[in-house]
């Protein structure tokens, strides 16, 4: 496999961190010039993510020293087929994000909208780092400065329940980066290294098995923070009173996808598949994460606020991914992989949806929402289609990456995880088909418009952008950048070393 240096990972780190400086410099005077920064580095990181897709497709590793940290030990950013899905999503998602954050907050005359915009742009940069990062070290350092960067989004609105909302999210995460933390300084005192390597590079270091679950516990609860494993999720419902845009950066592009990519780094790349059967820990994860996956959904059904019923929704597909990757077979991994891009377009157009619905009505809840569909026919039609991909059903992609999860559980032989699956997206349809049929079917409340009047078309048609993308990439697994194939040539490195 051929290795070549090159500093364009980097470039993909620094470009939303230049824009960052740009919107801080330009701030609240010149707010066309702010947000055209923006959009110009949303764009160039797009470009340069994608401009290494071809690459990685012929079997090329990049990678690009920053600095060595010390001996053996480097900051170090690597781009191979996994961590390409995960830049792939970001930046596509940080353009829709970029446009529909304009309307949202003009439409809303949203204060402090500088600090926003900046914000906003660390946290892509931290999450370029995170999916190129070529060992635990680096990936912890991104993965802090996503933490510290997303605190002040969280508590924009300055209420009391926001400042509640941002603290409960800082000291969660901030004490499951302490936990990586001490669980690196072990691994590299055990094994002198902290290289990702497919298949795992702890086997053969002499660890007791306790030491083994012990760095396990340690590892999946700083990452399955962010991921929203219970019972380290309460973070995250309680975030919900960010901004919508905030929300669906939480939930879609950066912050729990961070989370559940880290999760799949330990799992395929620290323990690896040969070490985790050894030690059984990969059924103790798979029982964890089938709790959180039953429970979450549940607890979705009972909820009336609409983003804290899609926060739940999240909770569930996240821990769905992660069951995929426990499960250890060809096509769960796969399928896991393809989830993480697929949960993303699909999510990303319910939060949407869920703010232009409160931009244009206020309306939150969705005991509020009967007829609605009738004013807003583009926006619950688009709701429509990801709500029901993420229940698996065709014409959106999740149909794809759950076909497969549903083949590697039949591949392993392992029923029980399976129903899982299955009862999971029965209650995703179980909660989200209420809001479909009073949206489209109830009679409309008094103050709901009876004709056509959707909400700024620069939060609509990100919206139909992304829906689309979900139903192309159903109809389509490779369209564009080859996601599927990424996908495969993962697992297959990962399998064939494990």
């Amino acid at each position: 496999m051929e290795v070549v240096t090159s500093i364009t990972p980097l470039l993909t780190v620094l470009v939303s961190a230049t824009g960052a400086c740009l919107i801080l410099a330009t701030g609240e005077r010149h707010r066309n010039l702010r947000e055209t920064w923006t959009i110009i580095a949303a764009v160039i990181k797009f470009v340069l993510v994608v401009s290494l897709v071809p690459m990685v497709l012929k079997g090329t590793i990049v990678e690009y020293t920053i600095i060595e940290l010390a001996p053996g030990l480097l900051l170090q950013l690597k781009v191979e087929p996994f961590g390409m899905i995960f830049a792939l999503l970001a930046s596509t998602l940080w353009i829709g994000t970029s446009f529909y954050s304009i309307g949202y907050m003009r439409g809303l005359k949203e204060h402090a909208q500088t600090r926003y915009f900046f914000c906003f742009a660390v946290c892509l940069s931290a999450t370029m780092g995170i999916a190129f990062s070529a060992n635990l070290i680096t990936f912890l350092i991104f993965y802090e400065i996503l933490t510290i960067a997303t605190y002040p989004l969280v508590m924009h609105n300055e209420t009391e329940e926001a400042f509640l909302g941002s603290r409960k999210y800082l000291v969660y995460t901030l004490i499951a980066g302490v936990a990586i933390l001490f669980a690196i300084a072990m691994i590299y005192r055990m094994t002198g290294t902290l290289d990702f390597t497919p298949g795992g590079f702890l086997a053969g270091h002499g660890g007791s098995t306790a030491t083994l679950y012990f760095l396990f516990f340690l590892l999946i609860a700083g990452c399955g923070v962010k991921a929203g494993i219970m019972p380290f999720h309460e973070w995250l419902p309680t975030a919900m009173v960010a901004p919508t845009p905030v929300s669906a950066l939480l939930h879609a592009v950066a912050v729990v996808k961070a989370g559940v990519f880290g999760c799949l780094r330990i799992i395929l790349y620290v323990f690896g598949p040969e070490l985790l059967h050894d030690t059984g820990l990969w059924l103790i994860l798979a029982y964890v994460v089938s709790f959180t996956i039953i429970v979450s959904a549940m607890i979705a059904l009972a909820q009336d606020n609409l983003k804290r019923r899609l926060a739940f929704s999240t909770i569930n597909n996240l821990a769905i991914i992660i069951l995929g990757a426990a499960m250890l077979t060809k096509d769960c991994i796969t399928g896991g992989m393809i989830h993480l891009m697929n949960h993303g377009f699909m999510k990303i157009t319910l939060f949407f949806v869920a703010g232009a619905i409160f931009v244009k009505t206020r309306k939150k809840n969705v005991s509020e929402l009967d007829g609605l569909g009738r004013q807003m026919p583009l926006t619950f039609v688009a709701f429509t289609i990801a709500a029901l991909g993420l229940a698996g059903i065709p014409p959106a992609c999740g149909f794809i990456s759950k076909w497969f999860l549903c083949l590697g559980f039949l591949e392993a032989k392992q029923l029980f995880f399976l129903g899982v699956l299955l009862a999971s997206a029965m209650l995703d349809v179980a909660f989200f088909a209420p809001i479909i049929y009073n949206g489209f079917f109830k009679q409309p409340k008094p103050d709901v418009s009876p004709h056509f009047d959707e909400a700024p078309m620069l939060m609509v048609i990100p919206i139909l952008i992304c829906v689309g993308i979900s139903v192309l990439l159903c109809i389509s697994p490779n369209a564009f950048v080859h996601v599927f194939d990424l996908a495969r040539m993962a697992t297959m490195s990962i399998l064939g070393a494990g």
